[in-house]
């Protein structure tokens, strides 16, 4: 059986848990952070647009608007359909980080006159307004959530790491893999990862995961949790 560490917050832990046992898989649930959503009133005033770089932004937003009417722009597939889900109608897709969240958004003139509004989290992974604003188009910034890191490991996780090899260690941000990274520390399970798999969402989850030594380092073949899902079935078919 492969078992694979999933470190991603809730609800997506669970969604992509049972993902993982569709697939024969054997999901191991370590979420390193627990998503707050704050009380906060949207400032729409004078907005065109809003920008998400996460799908946890869009929860977040849609807890505390019934806004649904304007276009949004999101940073990639798993935060378009989280938009779509929540009854968003214009919703378009960047490529998947940031940079291409920008230039996606600079490349669109009809809101050239408004402001696009970033809904975002304590902790970014990128300045998506300074981005916007070196490139002419207004934008500004509400903070509507706060990813909590967690203080341990599950027991679960830790069990597998120290008994088990080939164990999956799913990273979805570079901010995820830091996190596990130095939950492992303390758990004493460092010299364990040389045994394991981390499979990066991406070349920049990939770059933090790096800063130990991993059995192997994998970056999956797309950016969504379902190409994360293949790349686990397709190594593990191979094994």
């Amino acid at each position: 059986m492969t078992h694979v560490l999933i470190t991603r917050a809730e609800p997506d832990a669970s969604e992509f848990a049972a993902a993982c046992r569709s697939r024969g898989l054997e999901p191991v649930l370590s979420p390193v952070m627990r998503i707050q959503i704050e009380k906060i009133e949207p400032d729409l005033s004078d907005v065109g647009a809003l920008a998400f770089t996460s799908a946890n932004g869009v929860r977040a937003f849609a807890a505390n608007s019934p806004e649904r009417s304007l276009p949004v722009f999101a940073v990639g597939p798993v935060t378009a359909n989280a938009a779509t889900a929540a009854g968003f109608e214009h919703v378009s897709v960047a490529g998947g980080d940031v940079h291409a969240l920008t230039n996606h958004i600079v490349s669109e003139s009809a809101f050239s006159d408004k402001a696009i509004l970033h809904i975002a989290g304590a902790d970014r992974a990128g300045d998506l307004v300074a981005m916007l604003g070196e490139r002419g188009v207004a934008a500004r910034r509400q903070t509507f959530y706060h990813a909590k890191a967690e203080d341990a490991l599950a027991a679960e996780a830790v069990a597998a790491l120290k008994s088990e090899s080939g164990v999956w260690v799913t990273l979805f941000s570079p901010r995820t893999a830091t996190l596990f990274l130095a939950l492992a520390e303390k758990a004493g399970l460092t010299a364990q990862l040389s045994r394991a798999r981390a499979l990066c969402l991406s070349a920049a989850v990939a770059q933090a995961a790096s800063a130990v030594t991993w059995g192997e380092i994998v970056v999956a073949s797309g950016m969504t949790a379902q190409d994360m899902l293949e790349t686990i079935t397709n190594e593990a078919s191979r094994a």
